[in-house]
C-alpha cells in the first residue's frame, strides 16, 4: 500500500526514521480541504496506518513515549483533521489495551496513559472528553469531578430514554365509561364496524383518552364478547393498523398475571387464539411473551424419560436384604397446576377450540415431542375438532343400521375452522395430519377412536379389501395411510387402555385385513418403539411386567382359569412384552408348556396374531445358539419353543402363513434346525406323528387301507384335529408353501451333510439329517391325507419335473408322486373298464388284464423320464419299467395283512358288545353301531385290498420277463445285482421304517415271482456278507431302518433255513437259486440248484459274517459306528445271534463297550446296556443253538470225499463247467451231487477235515492242561523262528501289494472267462480303499473269495452317488456261484476258529494268573534247577523248529499241486491270501494254527515273567 511506513524507519528512528515519517505523511495530508482519511481514488489513506503504527510501537517500549507526542504535536499542525484521527486511533488502543496484572501488560497501559495525558497539551479538552472514555479520562487524570458520570448518566436517561406520558387525572372518567357502554352493547346484524370506529374516535378526541388505553378496552369487550368477532376483528384491524402494538397490549396482560401469580383467564387464550386466527397478531410477536421458555419445557421432558427409566430398572433390582428401608414413594405431580401455569398450553387449546389448527399445529410442533399433547384438555380439543371434520364421512358410511340413529356432531362455530371431509381422500387433507399428531393421546376419547376404526375399515372394504389374502389396492387410496395411523396413533393409545378388550377386537377388524408382513412390521414396532416414547407408557410397561412376573410364578395345572383370566386383562393393552417374558420361561422350564397354552384361552384375537408375532420374533434372534455347548445336540430352549408353537397354533385359531413361511426362508438358507418347528406343528395340528420305531405289528397295519392304519398303525390315537388340520392346510395354500416346503426339505437333505454341518460334530449332522428326512416323509403324508387327490395333483409339480428341474432324489420324487400315479392309473381303468359294454360282468382276468393296460399307459412317460437320469451302461443291466415299477409300489400294493385286519376286527366286535352291556341309553347305543359300522368298513377295505394285490400280482407277472436283460454269464448277474442295490434296495431300505419291510418283501416277491435273470442266493449274500460300511454310513433313524430291513430279510431266511418242506417249496426249483447260469437255456435242471443243506451252510457263513462286521464296528471306538452297530443289533435280535458261540463272543464285546463308555458317552452305555439285557435274555431262555444243530458239521462230509476226486477229475478246468455228455451220470448220481455240492465249498483252502482237525485239537486242547503246560516251558526255543516269520511277511506284504494294484487295473481292462466273479464293481470304492491302507485290500480280498458274492458287498453303494463300471461282458456261459460255495466251508470254519480263540482268550488269562501265583511260591533252588534244564533243551527245540517249517512247506507245495490236479488254475489272488490276512486290521488275530498261537503267546509271557524274576 503507498505511503506505508517501512520497517527501517522505526529501527533509525533517532537517525533518519522520524524525518522520513513526516516526510510520508506530508505527502498523505497535501490538500487541506480534503478529508486524509481518503486518497483521490476513494480508498483509505495510509495515514490512519501510519498513526497507528507509531502508538503502537511507543505502547511496547520501541520508540520513546516523549518522541511519539512530540511526534504527533507536528502532524496535528499538518491537517484539521488529524486531532481526529489521533483520538479515535488512541480510543481503539485504549479499548484493546485493558490493565492486567501481568507485567508488560500494565506498562503498555502506563505508556498510553501518558500518551492520552500529554495529548491534552495538544488536542482541546472537548475533543478528548467526547472520544475517550470516562474511565480512561478519570484514571489519566483529565477528569477530576467523581460527579461526572453519574450526570452523564442523567442527561443520556432524558434524552434517549424519557417518555411522555399522560396526565391520566386529566381524564375524563366519563369518556372511559362511554367508551365501554358502546363496545359492549348488544350489536345487531346491521351493526357496522365503521360506526363504531366513528364512535370510539369521537370519544378520544372529545374526552382526551389514551390511544393505547383505547385499545385495551376495545379488546377486553373482544374478550368479553368473542361471537361478536365479525365487528371486533374489523374494529381493530381499523383502529390498529400495527400487529407489534397489539401484541404488546396483549404481552402486557399476560405479564401482569404471570407476575401476579394468578391464573389466565380462559378467555384470554380464546381473544388471543382469534387475534391469530384473523392474523391480526403473529404467532411469533406473541409467542416471546409467553412462559415458560422451551428450554425449561424439554428439560422437563428428558427428567420424565429419566425418571421413568429409573423406575423401570427399581422394578427389575430384587432386594435381599429384608431390613432395608423402602424408599418413600414419590409424589404424584399436580397435573392441573402445571397446566395452568403454562401460557404456552392454554393458547393451544384455545387455538384448537377456535377451529384455527395451523396455528395450532404450529405451536405444538415448537414444544417438544407428545409434551403438548399428553395433557388431557389440549387433547379433547384436538379430538373435538376431529369429531367434527370426520362426521359427514362417518355418518354416510358406518351407519349401524336404519333405526339406530347416532348423536350428531353440530357444526363450527368458527366460520375459519377447517371444513369437513365428505369423502375418504378428504380426511387426507386435515383428519389424518390431526390423528398422526395426537398420537397416543387418543386414548382419551375411545368413541372417536371407535370412529377412526370403524371409518379406516369402511374405507378399506370399498377398496376391495375383505381379508389379508386381498392384494394392495391401486390407485390413490387411504390404504397406507391407515397404516400409518395404525402404528402411530391406535395401538399406542390402546396401550393406555387397560383391560378394554372391546376395543382390542374392534382394533383387529382392520388389522386382519392386512396381510402378515405389515401386521407383524406394527407389532414391531409396536413392541420395541412406541414405549420409549411416552415416560408414562414406559412406567406402566415396568408394571405390566412387575404383574406377569408374579402371575408366571403361580401357573400350574390347578390355577389355569384365575391365572388365565389375569394374563388376559393384562395382554388386552400390550401384549408384546408380556408373552416375551412368557416365551422365556417357557425356554428355560418345558414343563411350563402345557399350563401356559390352557392359560392362554381368555386372550383377545389381536393378542393371539401378536403371540404369532412373538414366536417368529423369538425364533429369529441371531444371539441365541442354537445347539448346544457340546456342539451335538439341538439347544433346549429351540426344542421348547417348537413344542409349544405346536400346542399353541393346534389350540388357538393364529394364523400359521408366517411361521411356515419362517421355516421356508430358512431352509432356503440352508438351515434345517427350525424344521424342529414344523415337524411339532404337523404332528399337533395334522396328527401325522413322525413315529420311527414302530413295532411289527404296527408296520403290518401300515401296509393295510386308511381304516386300519387309523386304528392299529399309529402310537397314539391323536384327536380332535380335524380342524386344525384344516387350518393348517389352508396355510399351506395361502402362498403356495406346501410345495416349497416339500422342495426345499428334499433338497436340504444333502445340504445338511454337504455344506449346512461341514463344521458340526458328526453326531448333530446325523440328527439334522434325521430331522430332514422325517419331517419331510411327516410333511408329506400330512399333504397326501388332507389334500383331496385332484388338489393334490395339482399342486406338486409331476415326476418328470421333480427329477429333472428340481433335482430330487428319486425316492423323495416317488413318495410325492405315488398318489399321483395311483390316481392316474385309477382313472384310466376306470375308464377302460367301462368302456366296455358288459363292464359289471367282467371276469377277474378280464379286469386284471385292463389294470395291466392302465399301468402300462400312465406309467410308460414316467419309464422315459427316468433314462436320461443315469449313463446307458445302467440300463444294460437293469430295465427302467423295473426301476419305476419298484419306486412307485408300496406295501399296501404286495400284502394284505390278515392277521392284523382279523385283530382289529375282532378287537372292535368286543368293544361294540362291551358297550352293549354296560350302558342302555343312546349314547351307548351309537357308540356301539359305530363300532358295528367300524368293523363293516374294515371287512370291505380288506376286500378292495385282496382285489388290489391281486391286480398288482398280475401286473408283475406280466412285467418281470422284461426286468432284467439276459447278456454274458455270471457277470451280468453281477451287475444285475449291483445296479438292484445302488439304485433300489439302499436307498429305500433306509427311507422310512414301511419302505425298509416293502424292500425285504419285494426281494420275497421277485423270487416267488421266479423272475429270470434274478439270483435271490446272489442278493441275499451281497447283503450279508459284510454290513460294515453300510453301518456306518448311516445316520441314528436310518440305522434302526436299515436294522429293520435286515430283520425282515432274516425273517425269510431263517424262515427256509428251518423247515426242508418250505425250503423245497419254495426256493428248490426256483431261479434265484440256481447255481449255474446258462445263456442258452433258462430252464436250469435240479444240479444247478443249491440243495436245503448247501443253504444252511450259507446262512452259516452269513451269520458268522454279520458278527465280523458288527464286532469290528464295536471295536472301532467311532461314536456312530458303535451306536448304530447297536441299534441294528437291538433290531435284528429275534434271528441274530441264534449260535451259540457268536452269542457269546457278542456278548463280551457289548460288556466291554458298556464298561468303556459307562462314564464316557452315556447313550452308548444305555444302548449297550439294553442290548445286552435283550441278549442274555435269548440266551438264558434258550433261543441259541450249536453248531450241529445249525447245519451238517464237516464230519459229515468225509463220507463224500472220496465222491469229490472222482467228480473233479471228470470235470472240465474251466472253473468247474460241466458238460452235457454228463446229464446222465448226474441224474443216477443226484444225491451225492447235492453232497457234492456241499463239498466243493470247502475248497480254496486246506481241504474240508482242517476244520475237524481243529476241533479235534481244541478239545485236546482243553482235556489236556498238563500238555499246555509243557508247551509254556518250551516257547522261548520260538522266538528266532518268530522274528524270521516278521521279516519274511513284511517282505510279502510289500510284494503282495504291488501284485494287488496290478490285479486290480487289470480287472478293468480285461476280464478272462476263467476270471473269479468281481465283487467290487466300483472305482470310486477301489480308489477308497487304496486311500485307507492294506486292511481294505483283505476286505476285498475275502469279497473275491465269496463266489456268491459278484460285486463289492453291496453296502457301499449306501452312498448317494456311485459310479458305474465299464467293462466287457462277452463270455456266454459261466458258472456262477460254484467258486463262493466252495470257499463258504473254509469262511465259516475260519471265523469259528477266530472266534473261539477270543473266547479262550480271556480264561488263558484267567489260568495264567493261577500259574503265575504258583511260581512265585518256588524256592530259589527250584528256579535254578528249571533255569539249567531250559538251557538244556534250547538246542533240542531248535532242531525241532526247523524241522517243523521244513515239514510245513513241503504240505504247502503239496496242497497247490492238488489244487492244479483238481483242475483249478491257481490265480496271483489266492497266492495272495495269507500276505492279506495279516494285515487284516479286525477283532481277530492272524491266520495261524490253533497250537502255533499258543506256543507263540505263552513263550512271550513266560520270558516276560522270567525278565521280571
Amino acid at each position: 500500500m503507498a505511503g506505508v511506513v517501512s520497517n527501517d524507519v522505526w529501527k533509525n528512528w533517532d537517525k533518519t526514521g522520524k524525518s522520513e515519517f513526516i516526510k510520508t505523511c506530508i505527502q498523505l495530508l497535501k490538500d487541506e480541504h480534503k478529508s486524509p482519511v481518503f486518497d483521490k481514488s476513494g480508498k483509505v489513506s495510509s495515514i490512519i496506518t501510519n498513526i497507528n503504527a507509531l502508538i503502537d510501537k511507543g505502547l511496547k517500549g520501541q520508540l520513546k513515549v516523549e518522541a511519539v507526542v512530540s511526534t504527533l504535536q507536528e502532524l496535528v499542525t499538518l491537517h484539521p483533521d488529524i486531532p481526529s484521527i489521533i483520538l479515535d486511533v488512541l480510543s481503539i488502543t485504549d479499548a484493546s489495551c485493558i490493565p492486567d496484572s501481568s507485567n508488560e501488560d500494565s506498562k503498555e497501559r502506563n505508556n498510553l496513559c501518558f500518551i492520552i495525558k500529554e495529548c491534552e497539551k495538544i488536542l482541546s479538552d472537548q475533543l478528548l472528553k467526547e472520544r475517550l472514555e470516562i474511565d480512561s479520562l478519570q484514571e489519566v487524570g483529565i477528569l477530576k469531578n467523581k460527579t461526572f458520570y453519574s450526570k452523564f448518566i442523567k442527561v443520556k436517561t432524558k434524552l434517549y430514554y424519557k417518555q411522555r406520558k399522560f396526565n391520566l387525572f386529566r381524564e375524563e372518567c366519563e369518556g372511559f365509561a362511554k367508551l365501554q357502554t358502546e363496545l359492549n352493547q348488544e350489536f345487531g346484524e346491521n351493526t357496522n364496524h365503521e360506526n363504531v370506529l366513528d364512535i370510539v374516535q369521537s370519544l378520544i378526541g372529545c374526552f382526551n383518552l389514551d390511544p393505547n388505553r383505547v385499545l385495551d378496552i376495545i379488546l377486553e369487550s373482544f374478550e368479553n364478547k368473542p361471537k361478536d368477532a365479525k365487528l371486533f376483528v374489523p374494529l381493530i384491524c381499523a383502529y390498529m393498523k400495527d400487529p407489534k402494538i397489539v401484541s404488546e397490549v396483549l404481552a402486557s396482560k399476560f405479564t401482569f398475571l404471570r407476575n401476579s401469580e394468578s391464573s389466565v383467564p380462559r378467555s384470554l387464550y380464546i381473544l388471543t387464539a382469534q387475534l391469530l386466527q384473523h392474523n391480526i397478531i403473529s404467532l411469533d410477536d406473541i409467542y416471546l411473551w409467553l412462559t415458560p421458555e422451551d428450554k425449561v419445557m424439554y428439560k422437563e421432558c428428558e427428567k420424565a424419560m429419566k425418571d421413568a427409566k429409573e423406575y423401570v430398572r427399581k422394578l427389575q433390582i430384587i432386594s435381599i436384604n429384608n431390613k432395608e428401608k423402602e424408599e418413600t414413594p414419590e409424589e404424584p405431580e399436580n397435573v392441573l397446576e402445571k397446566y395452568n401455569s403454562n401460557q404456552k398450553l392454554g393458547l393451544c387449546e384455545a387455538l384448537l377450540l377456535v377451529g384455527d389448527w395451523e396455528n395450532a399445529k404450529n405451536l405444538i410442533n415448537r414444544l417438544p415431542d407428545h409434551y403438548a399433547l399428553s395433557f388431557q384438555p389440549i387433547a379433547l380439543a384436538l379430538c373435538k375438532l376431529l369429531h367434527y371434520i370426520i362426521e359427514p364421512v362417518y355418518r354416510e358410511f358406518c351407519k349401524l343400521g336404519p333405526k339406530i340413529k347416532g348423536k350428531p356432531i353440530p357444526p363450527h362455530d368458527n366460520p375459519l375452522s377447517p371444513k369437513q371431509a365428505k369423502t375418504f381422500l378428504e380426511l387426507r387433507e386435515h383428519a389424518i395430519p390431526m390423528l398422526i399428531t395426537l398420537g397416543a393421546s387418543l386414548r382419551f376419547d375411545p368413541v372417536l377412536m371407535y370412529k377412526i376404526i370403524r371409518i379406516a375399515k369402511a374405507a378399506l372394504t370399498s377398496y376391495g379389501v375383505d381379508s389379508s389374502k386381498s392384494p394392495c389396492p391401486s390407485g390413490d387410496t387411504l390404504y397406507h395411510d391407515i397404516l400409518t395411523i395404525l402404528d402411530t396413533t391406535i395401538l399406542s393409545s390402546l396401550s393406555y387402555m387397560d383391560c378394554n378388550c372391546c376395543i382390542a377386537e374392534e382394533v383387529w377388524t382392520v388389522l386382519k385385513l392386512y396381510p402378515y408382513q405389515n401386521r407383524y412390521c406394527l407389532y414391531s414396532r409396536w413392541k420395541n418403539e412406541t414405549y420409549s416414547l411416552y415416560p408414562d407408557l414406559l412406567r406402566k410397561r415396568g408394571d405390566s411386567e412387575k404383574q406377569i412376573k408374579n402371575i408366571m410364578k403361580r401357573v400350574s395345572k390347578e390355577n389355569i382359569k384365575p391365572v388365565g383370566r389375569l394374563i388376559g386383562k393384562l395382554t388386552h393393552c400390550s401384549p408384546g412384552f408380556l408373552f416375551d417374558y412368557i416365551l422365556l420361561q417357557i425356554q428355560v422350564y418345558s414343563n411350563l408348556i402345557h399350563p401356559v397354552v390352557d392359560s392362554l384361552k381368555y386372550l383377545t384375537s389381536l393378542s393371539y396374531d401378536v403371540l404369532g408375532f412373538c414366536l417368529v420374533e423369538c425364533l429369529a434372534n441371531a444371539d441365541k445358539k442354537r445347539v448346544k455347548h457340546d456342539s451335538t445336540s439341538i439347544s433346549t430352549w429351540l426344542q421348547s419353543l417348537s413344542s409349544f408353537c405346536g400346542a399353541v397354533y393346534k389350540k388357538y385359531i393364529i394364523e400359521l402363513t408366517g411361521l411356515l413361511q419362517y421355516v421356508a426362508n430358512q431352509l432356503k438358507a440352508q438351515k434345517s434346525l427350525d424344521l424342529l418347528i414344523l415337524k411339532e406343528i404337523v404332528q399337533k395340528m395334522a396328527g401325522v406323528e413322525a413315529a420311527e420305531d414302530l413295532t411289527m405289528e404296527q408296520v403290518n397295519a401300515m401296509a393295510g387301507g386308511e381304516l386300519l392304519k387309523a386304528e392299529a398303525g399309529y402310537l397314539s390315537q391323536v384327536r380332535n384335529t380335524k380342524k386344525s388340520s384344516l387350518r393348517l392346510k389352508e396355510a399351506m395354500s395361502e402362498h403356495n408353501l406346501a410345495v416349497a416346503l416339500c422342495l426345499l426339505m428334499a433338497q436340504q437333505n444333502y445340504c445338511v451333510v454337504y455344506r449346512e454341518t461341514q463344521k458340526n460334530h458328526l453326531k448333530l449332522v446325523g440328527k439334522l439329517a434325521d430331522q430332514c428326512q422325517d419331517t419331510l416323509v411327516q410333511f408329506g403324508t400330512f399333504l397326501g391325507s388332507s389334500l383331496s387327490v385332484d388338489e393334490y395333483v395339482n399342486k406338486l409339480p409331476t415326476i418328470q419335473s421333480m427329477l429333472l428341474d428340481y433335482h430330487i432324489p428319486n425316492e423323495v420324487a416317488f413318495f410325492l408322486a405315488r398318489p399321483m400315479f395311483n390316481h392316474a392309473i385309477n382313472i384310466k381303468y376306470d375308464q377302460l373298464r367301462k368302456s366296455d359294454p358288459n363292464y359289471k360282468k367282467l371276469s377277474t382276468n378280464v379286469k386284471n388284464q385292463k389294470y395291466y393296460e392302465a399301468v402300462t399307459e400312465v406309467m410308460e412317460p414316467v419309464h422315459k423320464s427316468i433314462i436320461p437320469l443315469h449313463p446307458a451302461k445302467i440300463w444294460e443291466d437293469i430295465s427302467p419299467q423295473f426301476l419305476t415299477t419298484f419306486w412307485s409300489l408300496t406295501m399296501y400294493d404286495l400284502y394284505v395283512p390278515d392277521e392284523t385286519y382279523q385283530q382289529v376286527i375282532t378287537k372292535t366286535r368286543q368293544q361294540s358288545q362291551a358297550t352293549l352291556e354296560s350302558s342302555n341309553n343312546n349314547k351307548g347305543k351309537k357308540e356301539q353301531e359305530r363300532y358295528v359300522t367300524l368293523g363293516e368298513k374294515l371287512q370291505d377295505e380288506k376286500k378292495k385290498q385282496h382285489e388290489h394285490v391281486e391286480k398288482v400280482m398280475y401286473r408283475l407277472k406280466q412285467e418281470k420277463d422284461t426286468w432284467f436283460l439276459s447278456r454274458s454269464a455270471k457277470s451280468a448277474k453281477n451287475e444285475t445285482i449291483t445296479r438292484f442295490l445302488q439304485l433300489c434296495l439302499f436307498p429305500r431300505c433306509t427311507f422310512t421304517s414301511i419302505d425298509a419291510v416293502y424292500c425285504a418283501k419285494f426281494v420275497h416277491v421277485i423270487h416267488m415271482l421266479k423272475t429270470p435273470n434274478f439270483s435271490t442266493l446272489l442278493c441275499y449274500d451281497r447283503l450279508f456278507c459284510d454290513v460294515t460300511y453300510s453301518i456306518t454310513s448311516c445316520s441314528e433313524n436310518e440305522a434302526m431302518r436299515y436294522g429293520r430291513f435286515l430283520y425282515a430279510m432274516l425273517e425269510t431266511v431263517m424262515r427256509w433255513h428251518k423247515s426242508k418242506e418250505l425250503f423245497e417249496k419254495e426256493c428248490a426249483n426256483y431261479p434265484g437259486f440256481v447255481t449255474k447260469y446258462r445263456l442258452n437255456n433258462q430252464h436250469a435242471d435240479n444240479l444247478d440248484n443249491v440243495g436245503y443243506e448247501n443253504y444252511r451252510h450259507v446262512c452259516h457263513k452269513w451269520h458268522y459274517k454279520l458278527a465280523k462286521a458288527m464286532v469290528t464296528c464295536l471295536d472301532s471306538k467311532d461314536y456312530v459306528q458303535i451306536r448304530n452297530s447297536l441299534i441294528i443289533l437291538i433290531k435284528i435280535i429275534p434271528f441274530f445271534p441264534v449260535l451259540q458261540k457268536v452269542g457269546q463272543f457278542i456278548e463280551k464285546r457289548i460288556e466291554k463297550v458298556r464298561d468303556e463308555e459307562k462314564n464316557n458317552r452315556q447313550d452308548l452305555f444305555t444302548l449297550s446296556s439294553s442290548y445286552l439285557g435283550l441278549l442274555k435274555q435269548r440266551i438264558i431262555s434258550g433261543h441259541m443253538v450249536k453248531e450241529s444243530d445249525f447245519h451238517i458239521l464237516v464230519e459229515k462230509e468225509k463220507v463224500v470225499k472220496g465222491h469229490d476226486s472222482k467228480s473233479d477229475s471228470g470235470s472240465n478246468k474251466h472253473n468247474g463247467e460241466v458238460k452235457d455228455s454228463n446229464k446222465e451220470k448226474a441224474d443216477k448220481k443226484a444225491k451225492v451231487e447235492d453232497l457234492k455240492v456241499v463239498s466243493r465249498t470247502s475248497q480254496g483252502s486246506q481241504g474240508s477235515g482242517d476244520y475237524n482237525t481243529w476241533e479235534r485239537s481244541e478239545r485236546t486242547y482243553k482235556e489236556e492242561p498238563r500238555e499246555k503246560h509243557r508247551r509254556e516251558e518250551k516257547r522261548d526255543d520260538f522266538d528266532k523262528e518268530r522274528e524270521r516269520d516278521k521279516r519274511r511277511e513284511r517282505k510279502e506284504e510289500k510284494i503282495a501289494k504291488q501284485e494287488e494294484r496290478q490285479y486290480r487295473e487289470e480287472r478293468y481292462t480285461e476280464i478272462s472267462p476263467k476270471e473269479e466273479i468281481r465283487y467290487s464293481s466300483d472305482r470310486q470304492v477301489d480308489r477308497y480303499y487304496e486311500e485307507r491302507g492294506g486292511h481294505y485290500y483283505r476286505e476285498v480280498r475275502d469279497e473275491r473269495e465269496i463266489g456268491l458274492s459278484g460285486g463289492n458287498n453291496g453296502s457301499t453303494s449306501m452312498g448317494r452317488h456311485s459310479q458305474e463300471p465299464e467293462t466287457d461282458r462277452d463270455v456266454k456261459r459261466r458258472k456262477m456261484d460254484g467258486s463262493s460255495l466252495k470257499s463258504s466251508k473254509h469262511e465259516e470254519r475260519k471265523l469259528q476258529q477266530q472266534l473261539d480263540y477270543m473266547l479262550e482268550k480271556t480264561d488263558k488269562k484267567e489260568r495264567s494268573g493261577k500259574v503265575k501265583e504258583k511260581r512265585e511260591k518256588l524256592s530259589d533252588e527250584e528256579k535254578e534247577l528249571r533255569k539249567e534244564r531250559k538251557l538244556g533243551r534250547k538246542r533240542d527245540r531248535t532242531e525241532e523248529a526247523l524241522q517243523v517249517d521244513m515239514k510245513r512247506r513241503r504240505e504247502e507245495e503239496k496242497a497247490a499241486k492238488m489244487s492244479h490236479q483238481n483242475g483249478e488254475i491257481m490265480e496271483p489272488v489266492h497266492q495272495r491270501e495269507k500276505h492279506h490276512r495279516s494285515r487284516d486290521i479286525s477283532p481277530y488275530p492272524r491266520e495261524r494254527s490253533h497250537d502255533d498261537r499258543i506256543e507263540i503267546r505263552d513263550k512271550h509271557r513266560r520270558s516276560a515273567e522270567n525278565k521280571r524274576r
